[in-house]
This record gives C-alpha cells, sequence and structure tokens, in this order.
C-alpha cells in the first residue's frame, strides 16, 4: 500500500506544470535623490529591460518626472516608451501606443461650424 501511495505522489509530482522562470540578473541600478525632490534613477537588466526617470518638484506641489522604459518583445523586436508625468498628468509617447482613428470630414466641418456660431455670441438652449 505504501509503495502505491509514493507512486502516486510521485506521478501527481511529474505531472505538475514545470513553469519556472529564469532568474534575471540587474546589471545596473543607479539610484540618487537629494532630499528635495530632486531624483534620478537608471536600471537595467540583463534580459534587454531598461528604465530611467529624473524628477524634479512641480509649482503645484507635484513631482515632474520624465523618462522611459523599454525591453525586448517575444518577437524580439525592441520596445520603448519615453514619458512626461507633471501637472498635466502622465502624457507617454510610443510607436507601440494605440492613437485614435482621424474624424471624419462633416465632423469637422460641424465643430468649425459650431464655432463659428459661437464667436458670433449664437447660442442654442
Amino acid at each position: 500500500m505504501k509503495f502505491v501511495l509514493l507512486a502516486c505522489l510521485a506521478t501527481l509530482a511529474a505531472a505538475a506544470p514545470q513553469d519556472f522562470q529564469p532568474i534575471v540578473q540587474v546589471l545596473r541600478d543607479e539610484r540618487h535623490n537629494d532630499g528635495s525632490g530632486i531624483f534620478n534613477y537608471v536600471m537595467e537588466t540583463d534580459n534587454g529591460i531598461f528604465m530611467e526617470a529624473s524628477g524634479t518638484p512641480g509649482s503645484l506641489g507635484q513631482s515632474n518626472v520624465q523618462g522611459s522604459y523599454r525591453q525586448i518583445s517575444p518577437e524580439g523586436i525592441l520596445e520603448e516608451v519615453r514619458y512626461v508625468a507633471d501637472e498635466f498628468g502622465y502624457q507617454p509617447q510610443s510607436p507601440l501606443l494605440p492613437t485614435p482613428h482621424p474624424l471624419p470630414a462633416h465632423a469637422i466641418e460641424q465643430i468649425r461650424f459650431a464655432e463659428e456660431q459661437k464667436a458670433k455670441g449664437v447660442i442654442f438652449e
């Protein structure tokens, strides 16, 4: 009976998913903070991940940060995002990000007409 139980446990262990992730080595990790809200950091790993950012105090009490991060996709393509985060929010820039479709001509004309009416003082209620 013990042998059957041991065999069942061994079979169960062998059938379990083997989802081991490789160990990622940090190649570079530099951080500077002067205590007044001014900071910067750079971090890089051996699997192609790279992040950098620098920040300063903003006039409205926020942190103004600019930086970037990049990685290599599973397909081997470099993916990069550059950003600014300040009193106007997070503003990423990358060809990877989706963009809205352009407005159709009739919508642009309606917006132009509405702005023209507004400039003349016409109010619709």
